[in-house]
């Protein structure tokens, strides 16, 4: 089983902002959906999946919130262009039968976490190998801390034809650090994006190097309150910092780790990926004036083409007729 789940508010916010102000007859703006769906048949057609889900944000204040009243205060309200296609493409993933997550309170990288624990949980092992593999598909890095032997991710570069895979070897050799040190990485440099502080002093380049001699962010810590051999040769000014900041640092981790226990419950059946081109779909993506999407959709249902075949012809063909490459 190979099940693909997908950022929906990262890839949204991507096609939002790469593409011109598109818009259908009714002056509905459109084109946030177009990139999106461009994005969607992308994947599927370069993955190959057997199970498909888009996971959302909620409107509400999540529990990351409640912890640190700045998380994210800096960050401007959503551009109501934008807000207004979200509707929209649910409605064409619902006319898909594609599934969507999402849980009050909580954000889709927890969901999607959550998602991929639940899979892998679910399925059976042969010789204590897992028997699914879960892509991530999305822009934020926070995501590659869940990769692991069976949870991989992908994020686009240019577009999602030039994305990159991340394994658990791909991570490291980015990053200098192991997926599983992601976590402690940003309890010690924060995250400027989401406006919370880690060890005030200690920048990517140290703290990656921390954690490459201690392995986690506890053994650093414990190192140095037992005043261990490799704690001691540590600059004063570092130990300094860390001791200075602890406390910024423990909520910073907390506020990094993407949680996998959100009140979801994954319904593989319902996530089995099938032909896509239903009447309801075809009838959604006509009215919103996505006419070659739908030509496409309906072509194969006379055909009978299998799904992938399908989702490449109409991805090759948004990209030449309606010139949606995302830059």
């Amino acid at each position: 089983m190979k099940l693909l789940l997908i950022d929906g508010n990262a890839i949204m916010h991507r096609a939002f902002h790469a593409l011109p102000p598109l818009t259908n007859k009714d002056g509905q703006l459109t084109n946030a959906v177009h990139g999106f769906t461009n994005m969607l048949f992308t994947v599927i057609d370069k993955f190959h999946p057997t199970h498909l889900i888009v996971c959302f944000d909620r409107p509400e204040p999540t529990f990351r919130k409640s912890m640190y009243v700045g998380y994210q205060a800096h960050r401007p309200k959503m551009d109501d262009g934008l807000s207004s296609q979200f509707g929209l493409v649910k409605e064409i993933l619902s006319a898909m039968k594609i599934p969507v997550y999402e849980q009050a309170g909580f954000e889709a990288d927890d969901v999607m976490g959550t998602l991929a624990h639940q899979a892998s949980n679910q399925q059976p092992t042969i010789n204590n190998q897992h028997t699914c593999s879960t892509i991530i598909v999305t822009g934020d890095r926070d995501i590659l801390q869940l990769v692991n032997e069976y949870v991989f991710v992908y994020m686009p570069v240019q577009g999602l034809n030039n994305g990159k895979l991340y394994d658990e070897k791909a991570v490291e050799e980015k990053f200098g650090i192991r997926p599983s040190q992601i976590i402690d990485y940003k309890a010690l440099v924060g995250d400027a994006s989401d406006n919370y502080p880690g060890v005030r002093g200690i920048g990517p380049k140290t703290a990656s190097e921390l954690l490459q001699q201690f392995g986690t962010g506890e053994a650093l810590y414990e190192g140095i309150k037992n005043k261990d051999s490799k704690a001691q040769r540590l600059k004063e000014k570092t130990i300094k910092a860390l001791s200075e900041y602890a406390e910024d640092a423990g909520m910073a981790k907390q506020l990094a780790t993407i949680r996998r226990d959100v009140p979801v419950t994954i319904d593989l059946d319902k996530a089995e990926l099938h032909d896509l081109g239903t009447p309801e779909a075809i009838e959604v993506l006509e009215r919103l004036g996505m006419k070659t999407t739908a030509g496409r959709l309906m072509a194969k249902e006379k055909t009978g083409n299998g799904t992938n075949e399908q989702i490449s012809n109409i991805s090759n063909k948004q990209d030449a007729v309606e010139q949606m490459t995302l830059l």
